[in-house]
């Protein structure tokens, strides 16, 4: 267990014990650092054992009582139980204190952290919990609250804290604040026809750190004026936090030609709340939730009409490396700028789409760049072999082709709205295969279905592979872009299919296919497996123990 050394508990704790000279000696130390240094994840993880004992009210072990400066006083409680081996925080502080490191939670592909020093995170399933051992871990958090209600030693809630935001930061790139500095008047905003404040240039400052801001060296920028009595004074020397800009650019993005005012309301009533925000889960904690202040504030101010910035939310996964984050501790690190000189913009971006859903982790070890720049300059050679011209009336084109073409549009159009864009990325493959299989057979590269499948290619590509979709653009005879070519309309009467094929499975594996309607029911598709002739066969005189029948598609005998 772990309490702010700045804590009155800490110091509560440490009364009339050894530790107590030491403790001291530590708060001292410590003392002066800001809370952004504290919480810093790069800072040396330091602290003081305090000779004190708490006891875990699960399973009633003692648990060790130490003071650290990585937590706060005025967060919380400002005293956490710690978990080294899901909370990377506590795993540091734990080896650097020399403390032991029990996993609780087995998380599958990840190392155990006390050998890998990388704290596991996700749900899992409970060890070395007792009673708890074997359940998913977020069904015993359950579990563990039960017994503590049972005990009159808890009760579920819910906690929501927030610090206060500080802004100020000793940076030269950030926003200055407009603030002078005199003697006499105190501190005195800039006339708002000075503003905004331009920095200096930064070759005339010293950048190396000091503790002190940059801008500070920069002395015909300091020494100014007073607005108010005229008395020399100083510019304020800090800067505003990089946050404050990204929790409005939003706004800014719909007035980029606007020069005399943050942003045009018109333009922002156009345009705003933002429809579809995509972003890393981090983002959450910090920059959605400042946005959510700024936009709130400027309601209130009646500078804009909405009240929540964006409407909604897409977390996207991070990309790993042999299962972990990417850090040069780890050795696992993946240089983008040489992944793109070797494979192209456009292969890169297809692999992190096609490796899964983007809500889901990318392990760069599994996916394959190679492969997408062959499948890139498979889709490109079609384009060069269609010998058709533009503007060709595709209805007379093969009709199998046509078909195949417009159900990937209608698959390659849901699977975008909807996000999964590596269904989408599958489905222009299995078209490209299908376009090519008709120019080597017998359809020939001069039908205009052809024409009208590759064309399809370009421009859902477009959205994945702009450069391989704008030379198959020129290739097929078109003027630039293909990003103003208009998404393909869907012809509903080339969608309908005269049959399907239906599998028939006995524990899984198929022993028959056959040809049915689209429409045909789950009872017509199960009685028609039960009197297939391979089924019977197998079946012999066992009678089934289940059946599963999902029409069109399958019906699984369970013996």
């Amino acid at each position: 267990m772990v309490v702010a050394v700045d804590s009155e508990l800490a110091r509560e704790l440490v009364a009339n014990t050894s530790a107590q000279g030491n403790f001291e000696k530590y708060f001292d130390s410590v003392k002066s650092a800001s809370d952004i240094d504290r919480l810093a994840t790069d800072r040396a993880k330091t602290g003081i054992f305090l000779e004190r004992y708490a006891i875990n009210p699960v399973n009633n072990e003692r648990i060790p009582i130490w003071a650290s400066d990585y937590v706060l006083a005025d967060y919380g409680t400002g005293a956490i139980m710690a978990v080294p081996a899901h909370d990377q925080r506590d795993l540091d502080f734990a080896r650097a204190m020399k403390l032991p490191v029990r996993t609780v939670v087995k998380v599958e592909g990840q190392e155990d952290p006390a050998l890998s020093g990388v704290a596991t995170s996700g749900s899992g399933v409970m060890v070395n919990s007792g009673s708890l051992n074997g359940l998913d871990s977020s069904e015993a958090i359950g579990k563990i609250i039960g017994q503590l209600e049972a005990k009159n030693l808890a009760k579920a809630s819910n906690n929501y804290r927030l610090r206060d935001w500080l802004i100020s930061r000793q940076r030269y790139w950030g926003t200055p604040f407009p603030i002078i500095h005199c003697q006499k008047c105190g501190e005195v905003p800039v006339d708002e026809s000075d503003l905004p404040i331009k920095l200096p240039d930064s070759k005339s400052l010293d950048l190396r750190p000091k503790g002190t801001s940059p801008l500070a060296t920069a002395s015909d920028w300091v020494n100014v004026k007073c607005p108010k009595c005229g008395a020399g004074a100083l510019r304020d020397t800090d800067t505003m936090d990089t946050f404050v800009d990204s929790s409005w650019y939003f706004l800014r993005y719909t007035s980029v030609n606007t020069h005399d005012k943050p942003f045009d309301r018109k333009e922002v009533d156009t345009w705003l709340p933002v429809d579809q925000y995509v972003g890393g889960v981090t983002h959450a904690i910090l920059h959605l939730l400042y946005s959510r202040f700024f936009t709130k504030a400027l309601k209130d101010m009646g500078y804009i009409n909405f009240s929540e910035p964006f409407t909604r939310l897409l977390n996207q996964g991070m990309v790993l490396m042999d299962g972990s984050a990417m850090s040069k501790s780890r050795g696992n690190l993946v240089a983008l700028s040489e992944e793109l000189e070797k494979h192209g913009v456009d292969a890169i971006r297809l692999s992190m789409v096609f490796a899964g859903p983007p809500e889901d982790d990318v392990d760069w070890a599994d996916v394959s760049p190679t492969g997408s720049a062959k499948f890139l300059h498979r889709a490109w050679r079609l384009a060069g072999d269609v010998k058709s011209e533009p503007g060709i009336d595709f209805s007379k084109g093969d009709l199998a082709l046509r078909k195949v073409s417009h159900k990937s549009l209608q698959d390659i159009s849901f699977a975008v709205e909807s996000f999964r864009f590596n269904v989408a990325v599958a489905r222009i493959m299995e078209l490209v295969n299908a376009a090519r299989k008709a120019i080597d057979s017998g359809v020939g590269p001069s039908d205009p279905a052809v024409r009208e499948a590759v064309e399809i290619v370009a421009i859902s590509l477009s959205l994945i592979a702009p450069y391989t979709a704008e030379e198959m653009w020129e290739l097929l005879g078109h003027a630039p872009s293909v990003a103003r070519a208009g998404w393909p309309s869907i012809d509903p009467q080339l969608l309908t299919q005269e049959s399907v094929t239906a599998i028939f499975q006995i524990n899984g594996k198929i022993k028959s296919r056959v040809q049915v309607s689209p429409e045909i029911t789950d009872d017509a598709l199960e009685k028609m497996a039960l009197s297939d002739p391979a089924i019977l066969i197998d079946l012999g005189s066992t009678a089934p123990k289940k059946v599963i029948a999902k029409a069109p598609k399958f019906v699984n005998i369970v013996l």
